[in-house]
């Protein structure tokens, strides 16, 4: 039996969906291999001994940090694990 004109529609449109989510590349750097996924970032860290630390600080004390941050050779977490040190051999003394 022959099909209707909608039905062909209907398939020509499936092959249509199929092919583009198969063949498509992959959106925002997914299929990217340079990065690592957050397991992969996570193991490493914990490897190196470094644990996440959330706080919560004034922006105005962020904005210094971010400006030092800048020319530390380390980044943010050098110069913050840098200045925590610090403070508290200072504290400690």
């Amino acid at each position: 039996m022959a099909m209707k004109k909608t039905d062909l529609e209907k398939n020509k449109a499936l092959k249509l969906m199929q092919a583009t989510n198969q063949a498509g590349p992959e959106r925002f750097g997914k299929g990217s291999t340079a990065t690592l996924d957050r397991r992969e970032r996570r193991k490493l860290d914990q490897a190196q001994g470094l644990v996440p630390f959330a706080c919560k600080l004034n922006a105005d004390l962020v904005a210094q940090l971010k400006s030092r941050a800048e020319q530390h050779p380390g980044g943010l977490n050098g110069l913050l694990t840098e200045l925590l040190e610090q403070g508290l051999a200072r504290d400690a003394s």
